[in-house]
């Protein structure tokens, strides 16, 4: 059976739910709910632990605050045994329009401190991410409040047909690979 680590990037604390920095965390919740499954406190994080047809999900929820996400990644990449191909990283991203996903077998930080973090501890940053578009309509100089604010009511309106979409390209690549995922939902 394959195994693989969802590492969902967010904040634990209360202030951020549905902040848009959390947007990973919410995916992960989208994931565990379909699966029909609960997080368990574990070490550097919530995890949820399902299958889907022949695949293992580590659905991770790190508790180390987005910027040291990296610690738990590594951590559970090594607990685990799993190789690079293994890891998929959810992660919100305001250079895609609000609702948008971008699926990639690897690439740049661009500037998201949790993938940055991610990248050193693993000591690469050749891993896949699925970026969850958040926009960026805010004023210059905004865009600390901007990722920390809440989604507006009409974009949490769309958010359970967004958040499917997203836990459908995590399933699909774990189940059919990188390659037919991003073709699949890279629009």
């Amino acid at each position: 059976m394959k195994r693989f680590l969802i590492a969902c990037l967010g904040n634990m604390a209360p202030e951020y739910i549905d902040t848009r920095h959390n947007a990973g965390f919410m995916v992960a919740d989208r994931l565990a709910a379909d699966a029909e499954t609960q997080f368990q406190s574990k070490r550097y994080g919530d995890m949820a632990l399902f299958r889907v047809k022949n695949c293992e999900l580590l659905v991770l929820k790190p508790s180390t605050f987005m910027n040291l996400s990296g610690v738990a990644v590594r951590y559970w990449m090594n607990h685990e045994k799993l190789p690079l191909q293994n890891l998929l990283v959810v992660v919100d991203d305001m250079a895609i329009p609000f609702g948008s996903i971008r699926l990639r077998k690897q690439g740049s930080d661009a500037g998201h401190n949790g993938l940055k973090n991610i990248a050193e501890q693993l000591g690469t940053p050749n891993y896949a991410r699925l970026r969850f578009g958040i926009g960026n309509d805010f004023p210059r100089g905004c865009q600390i409040d901007y990722v920390l604010g809440k989604f507006p009511p009409e974009q949490m309106a769309e958010m359970p047909e967004l958040l499917e979409r997203a836990a459908e390209c995590v399933r699909t690549f774990c189940l059919a690979g990188p390659d037919i995922a991003m073709n699949k939902f890279n629009k």
